[in-house]
Order: structure tokens, then sequence, then C-alpha cells
């Protein structure tokens, strides 16, 4: 009767922690339905470990790191099918909103950082963990931590900076047609 224990143990976690491992699934993957793919496949692999996390006040950290190697290995496994480009596709925004643009413009941007970047930043900026916390979530150093955010919020910045100006170039070409057409 002790599997039908550890069953129980790990649906009640799963209802009561069910919307932040989402909101954390969501800000590893920037499309819903990934997120959702993303954090059951991370649930199925954990309950077959569930008995060995003896401290299960560690379970949502033990669950990130789950989600974030299983992003890992599908961002590996699709980037042989990536073809460059000389220009990123726009941004979704579904309902106008600057709130939602802004947040579409960031997970767009957060594109073009290596996977480990991201979960660097995801988990400093957007989980809010310190350094340390994020250090053991991922098995790295501090050192690494600080050296990789560093290097991710620069190229975000950078490209941040690059579509300004491609946004305010394509303005300027706009009102120069405009005075030509009239």
């Amino acid at each position: 009767m002790a599997g039908s224990g550890k069953v129980l143990d790990f649906e009640e976690y799963v209802r009561n922690r069910q919307d932040a491992l989402l909101r954390s699934a969501r800000r590893l993957v920037p499309d819903p339905i990934d997120a959702q793919d993303l954090l059951q496949t991370a649930l199925v692999r954990t309950y077959g470990r569930w008995d060995g996390i003896a401290d299960k006040s560690l379970a949502d950290a033990y669950l990130r790191r789950v989600m974030i190697n299983t992003r890992t290995e599908w961002w590996r496994a699709r980037k042989l099918d990536e073809v460059p480009t000389e220009q990123l596709p726009d941004a979704r925004v579904e309902d106008g909103t600057e709130q939602h643009a802004d947040r579409a413009l960031l997970m767009d941007i957060l594109g073009v950082l290596a996977p480990k970047q991201r979960s660097v930043v995801v988990l400093r900026h957007w989980e809010q963990m310190s350094t340390e916390e994020t250090a053991e979530a991922l098995g790295m150093s501090t050192g690494t931590v600080k050296s990789t955010l560093h290097r991710a919020l620069a190229r975000l910045r950078q490209e941040l900076e690059s579509r300004d100006l491609d946004f305010h170039a394509l303005e300027r070409g706009e009102r120069g047609q405009e005075r030509c057409a009239a």
C-alpha cells in the first residue's frame, strides 16, 4: 500500500503547486502549449523519483531543474532543424495592449540567448532567486552564474538596441514614402 501513498503525496503536491510550476515552465519556453508539455514531461520524469526526494520542500527546485534539462534536450534536438535568417519574425501581439506587446518582445528576445543563459536570466530575474540559489538549481558555481548573467544581459541589451534602430529606420522610411505620395 506504500505505492498508493506515493501517488497521493505526488497528486497532492501537483494540485497545490501546478499554477506556480506552470508559470516557471512558461518562463522557460515562449509558447503556452509547449510550456504545458514541458511541465507534463517534467512531472512524469519526477514521479518516478518522487520517493528519492527526501526533503519535499525542495521539490519545486527539483522540478525546475528537470524542466530546464528537458527544455535543453528539446532545444538541442530542434537546433539542427533551424535555419538562420537575416530577419527575425515579428513578435506576436494578440490583444494589442502595451504590456502584452512588451512581454511578447521580451519572450522573443529571450530566444536569442543560449539555453544556459536563458535559464540563468529566468531564475535570477523572473523567479527572483539569489545568485547562490540559481547556482544550486543549475548545478554551477556562483561565479559562472554571475558571468553568464552578465553576458546574457549584454546580449539582450544589444538585441534591444538593434531592434530599436531597425524600428526607427523603418519608421523614417514610411514617412519618406508618405511625403513622396503627397
